[in-house]
């Protein structure tokens, strides 16, 4: 898999970095995407990308502000003017269907494809039997969600040695012996993959944040997640008015990537009072504590 960040800007666009929205390539797993909110301009980062907007069928909204999910309507009836006809899913918090269903009518807009939308409360969202995905509730000012995406594990690879021990030789049943099942030989025995297969492969971990100032469910969400994606709206010393604003610093949102034990924590959704060169000073406050830190911009590509 590999995560996009199509805009990392807070509240505002800036001329380096658009508004949030990010995209999942499930590359490995399925030809699709997955969009993680859509603020105002997404569609225009998308045409900048090797992205196609059919390919997207599933799309994730945080909360209801605007900077994710002004963009939403557009790229909707992008989409649909394009002549897509797969069908696309909408999961956020309640409000999303008057939202999307009003802004549809009052332009009399009409969709080619089936779209589905889906008002989450916290829990599991769904098992398609290869990912898994978990909205955890967040602190915010309004309601506001974060996802956890796990891969389900995979099988173990197949003992070669022991196969040759055991005088298994090589054919078309090795696929299935891969699969764990039990398959006849020629010589008439019988033989269980399940023996012959090393311990699995535990799947990866995406824990992408809303916004939201620290929290006892955002250890939940990043616990021993391969990737963190969180807010740093602010530096370390304006924590008492982004917490008040419901957000995090830079300094909180590396703290809790040390204490759930993720592997990488990707810092986003900076505050429009953040030019180029006040990057690698916001940077250096997430590494001061957790040394694994990727200041996120617009087009980074990060492989899971």
């Amino acid at each position: 898999m590999e995560l996009t960040f199509l805009g990392t800007s807070a509240g505002v666009p800036t001329k380096e970095r658009n508004v949030t929205s990010m995209i999942l390539n499930l590359v490995g797993i399925r030809k699709s995407y997955w969009l993680f909110d859509c603020g105002e301009g997404t569609q225009h980062r998308i045409l900048n990308s090797p992205f196609k907007t059919p390919k997207i069928d599933k799309i994730f909204i945080t909360h209801l502000h605007g900077d994710h999910i002004f963009g939403l309507p557009g790229l909707l009836c992008s989409r649909s003017m394009g002549g897509a006809t797969e069908s696309l899913t909408l999961y956020g918090p309640k409000g999303l269907k008057q939202y999307v269903e009003t802004v549809l009518s009052v332009s009399e807009s009409y969709m080619t494809y089936p779209l589905n939308i889906i008002e989450i409360q916290a829990g599991q969202l769904f098992d398609d039997g290869e990912l898994i995905v978990t909205a955890y509730p967040l602190d915010h000012r309004v309601e506001c969600y974060g996802y956890r995406i796990e891969e389900h594990a995979k099988s173990g690879a197949l003992d070669a040695e022991r196969l040759a021990q055991d005088n298994i030789p090589r054919g078309p049943w090795m696929q299935d012996l891969k699969a764990g099942k039990t398959i006849t030989l020629e010589d008439g025995r019988t033989v269980n993959g399940a023996e012959y297969l090393g311990e699995p492969i535990s799947g990866k971990v995406i824990a992408i944040f809303g916004d939201t100032q620290p929290t006892d469910q955002g250890l939940a969400l990043a616990k021993n997640a391969d990737v963190m994606v969180h807010e740093t709206t602010l530096e370390a010393a304006f924590a008492e008015k982004a917490n008040e604003r419901g957000h995090s610093t830079t300094e909180q949102a590396a703290r809790l990537a040390r204490a759930a034990g993720v592997k990488r924590f990707i810092a986003t959704h900076l505050s429009g009072r953040y030019m180029t060169h006040d990057i690698p000073r916001l940077l250096a406050e997430c590494q001061a504590i957790f040394p694994a830190t990727i200041m996120a911009e617009d087009y980074l590509t990060v492989k899971i």
